[in-house]
């Protein structure tokens, strides 16, 4: 039987690397738990250089469009990558409709945290110090009470930090840096819209 690889190792393995999640667990068990074998491993398979692509310059890419449940929820989204070359290969394909399929799912409001206006932080803040007030705990407690629900917050609002609908032990972010190794070039989410029918259309109160 396999031995058990501990989650801060794997942690430490991703924050080294910018490898996914997977790939940097099926690599320290492969490495026996030995950390530094495990990057050798990585670097080896190509995995590890992803984290030196993210940041550069993505324009080209695909718009891809997804329908769900008879045309109840559409969604619309542009993934962005380096080449057209890679924006028409399979694998770049199947991530967009991942991702198009993870926002009618999810429902997230953002792609990511750094878009959350300050307005809306500070309301949700607002709201979870008050809860974790009640609880009677020291000031200092609290303020970590209400950063860990923040975390849950952003996991929940923000595309990047859901957990990936096809493997929810990975984040849709960690899915992306996978593929991101696979092909060689920077892949971003730009943008998404999400529509449900019906949605924010007042409905009349039944007859009586």
């Amino acid at each position: 039987m396999a031995a058990t690889i501990p989650a801060v190792l794997v942690r430490e393995l991703r924050e080294q690397t910018g490898v996914g999640f997977m790939d940097c667990k099926a690599a320290l068990a492969e490495a026996n738990g030995d950390l530094d074998r495990a990057v050798t491993l990585l670097r080896e398979k190509g995995l590890a250089s992803a984290s030196k692509k993210i940041g550069r310059i993505a324009s080209e890419g695909l718009v891809v469009s997804y329908i769900h449940g008879m045309g109840k929820i559409g969604v619309l989204l542009e993934l962005n990558c380096e080449t057209d070359f890679v924006a028409r290969t399979d694998e770049y394909s199947a991530l967009a409709r991942d991702i198009a399929m993870q926002v009618a799912a999810a429902n997230p409001s953002y792609v990511r945290r750094e878009e959350v206006p300050e307005t809306v932080l500070e309301k949700e803040r607002a709201i979870l110090r008050v809860q974790a007030t009640s609880s009677g705990k020291p000031a200092a407690v609290i303020e970590r009470i209400v950063q860990g629900r923040m975390d849950k917050f952003f996991s929940e609002a923000c595309l990047l930090e859901q957990p990936f609908i096809k493997d929810p032990e990975v984040k849709v972010e960690d899915r992306i840096k996978e593929v991101i190794a696979k092909v060689g070039e920077n892949i971003v989410v730009r943008r998404f819209c999400r529509y449900q029918l019906g949605e924010g259309v007042e409905r009349p109160a039944p007859s009586e």
